[in-house]
C-alpha cells in the first residue's frame, strides 16, 4: 500500500477514534476482523506514534492553533493534525513537506471548504519550529 493510502487509511481510523468510546487496540481489531478499510504496518505505526505521544502532539498542536482552541475544531481538523504532528516528531526525518501536502489533500476531501487553509497554515508553523535551520537556508 502506498503511504498516501496508508496515511489516509490512519486518518479515518483516528477519526473514528475520535467518536468511540474505545481504544487504539480494540479499533484495529474491529477494523481488520470487518475489513473496513486497510490499515497497514505504516498506518498503524502513525496511530501508535500518537497514542504514544498524545500529550506532547496535543500541547504542541495547541501552541499553534493562534487564537482557536481544540474545542473549536472540527475532529477532522483534530485527527489531521494530530497524526501529522506526530509522524513529524517521531517519524522519518526530513518527510515535513510531504507530511503537510497530504494532510492537505485529506483536509480538501473530507473537511470543511477552508478546513485545508487552516491545517496548512498549523503544520507549516510546527514544521518551522521543528526545523528552524530550513527556514534559512
Amino acid at each position: 500500500m502506498k503511504r498516501r493510502n496508508s496515511r489516509e487509511n490512519a486518518f479515518l481510523a483516528q477519526f473514528e477514534l475520535s467518536f468511540e468510546q474505545t481504544n487504539l487496540d480494540e479499533l484495529l481489531e474491529t477494523v481488520r476482523e470487518n475489513d473496513e478499510y486497510g490499515l497497514d504496518a505504516f498506518a498503524e505505526q502513525l496511530l501508535r506514534l500518537y497514542e504514544a505521544h498524545a500529550g506532547e502532539v496535543n500541547t504542541l498542536m495547541e501552541e499553534h492553533l493562534k487564537g482557536w482552541s481544540s474545542e473549536r475544531l472540527s475532529k477532522t481538523s483534530i485527527s489531521l493534525l494530530r497524526l501529522s504532528i506526530a509522524e513529524m516528531l517521531y517519524g522519518e526525518p526530513d518527510m515535513d513537506s510531504v507530511i503537510v501536502n497530504e494532510a492537505v489533500e485529506l483536509a480538501k476531501k473530507y473537511a470543511g471548504e477552508k478546513d485545508y487553509q487552516f491545517v496548512n497554515g498549523v503544520l507549516g508553523t510546527v514544521s518551522r519550529q521543528l526545523h528552524p535551520a530550513k527556514e534559512e537556508a
